[in-house]
């Protein structure tokens, strides 16, 4: 993963609009089959490996905000994970060319600063002498809101589905107690503004625990169902009473359980391929449609290269068997 902002448009010429997409009837009906608050979507998208299925014209570099407008008009693109958020705040020029990019009421979901998620500073450099610490800023109510929130309220409201808070696995004595972690959570999502949505993403499963759940329920956060190294599958997420405590839900299927993030890109790369079915995460995901589904909840399904090696791939597999389920 960058831990950086990819140049909006790397000094470029801007090229012609996109021509128009191709028809793609198979798509186009697998799409107005969901139900309308059903929302996939992939974590990023700037994939040299999507091209002639996403992407239909040359790009040279990441151009985020150019391809943006071409991943938006793809049939079952409902949403997209803005990932890069997670390294350093959006600004608000990145926000209003992400704006331009985007149809009316397509909504972002979009990862916090890891300045405030993170219990410890990782060894990256763009810490400097933070570097490896305690984070002074962890659960900082004050700089998420001055320095994720503001620029998304100001420029970018329309798009802002949720935002998703990432706990990375803490480690050691750096790993609270469940009964810490839900006073240091409830804490913080106290201070939060009304006006938006927020989700929580744990790496540790031992914090997966109904007080947990509880504070998530009180302050109408969603629990983030994640299939990821050291966590349980999102099967066994679904199968905890409390994962359903908001109006609207979210998963993100990143990783297969058990496989490390840089033996995935090590096996995947360039993306432009499913290399491997995993087939209890799809049953998952449309056991997790059906149950949004059952409670009239949105739910917004992100997609991930490193899970089969194809994120569009992936979504067609999932929607197809939602579909030949709900018909049966």
């Amino acid at each position: 993963m960058s831990p950086s902002q990819p140049s909006l448009f790397d000094d470029e010429p801007v090229p012609p609009a996109p021509p128009a997409a191709p028809e793609r009837p198979d798509l186009e009906r697998l799409a107005h089959s969901l139900p309308r608050g059903i929302r996939f979507g992939t974590s990023t998208w700037t994939y040299d490996g999507w091209t002639g299925d996403v992407y239909h014209r040359s790009y040279r570099g990441p151009q985020p905000a150019r391809r943006l407008e071409e991943y938006a008009r793809y049939p079952l693109f409902r949403t997209v994970g803005i990932d890069s958020a997670f390294y350093e705040p959006l600004s608000e020029d990145v926000l209003r060319a992400y704006a331009r990019a985007l149809p009316p009421g397509f909504g972002c979901v979009t990862k916090v600063w890891d300045r405030i998620t993170a219990k410890r500073l990782s060894q990256d450099p763009r810490w400097g002498p933070l570097a490896g610490l305690l984070n002074p800023d962890f659960l900082s109510a004050d700089l998420f809101k001055e320095q994720v929130l503001g620029p998304h309220e100001r420029v970018f409201k329309e798009h802002v589905a949720c935002f998703v808070l990432e706990f990375q696995a803490m480690r050691g004595k750096d790993l609270p107690d469940p009964t810490e972690w839900a006073d240091q959570l409830h804490d913080f999502l106290r201070q939060l503004p009304k006006g938006f949505r927020y989700a929580v993403e744990l790496r540790n499963p031992g914090l997966l625990t109904d007080l947990h759940g509880a504070v998530l329920r009180e302050h109408g956060a969603a629990h983030v169902f994640n299939s990821w190294t050291e966590m349980p599958p999102i099967g066994a997420q679904l199968d905890l009473e409390w994962t359903f405590p908001a109006g609207f839900t979210v998963a993100r299927a990143l990783l297969k359980p058990g496989r490390a993030y840089a033996d995935a890109v090590k096996l995947f790369e360039p993306y432009d391929r499913v290399r491997e079915k995993l087939g209890d995460l799809r049953a998952d995901l449309v056991r997790l449609v059906v149950e949004a589904q059952r409670r009239r909840l949105e739910a917004f399904i992100l997609a991930n290269n490193r899970a089969e090696g194809y994120a569009p791939g992936t979504i067609r597999a999932v929607v197809e068997k939602w579909q030949e389920l709900s018909s049966s």
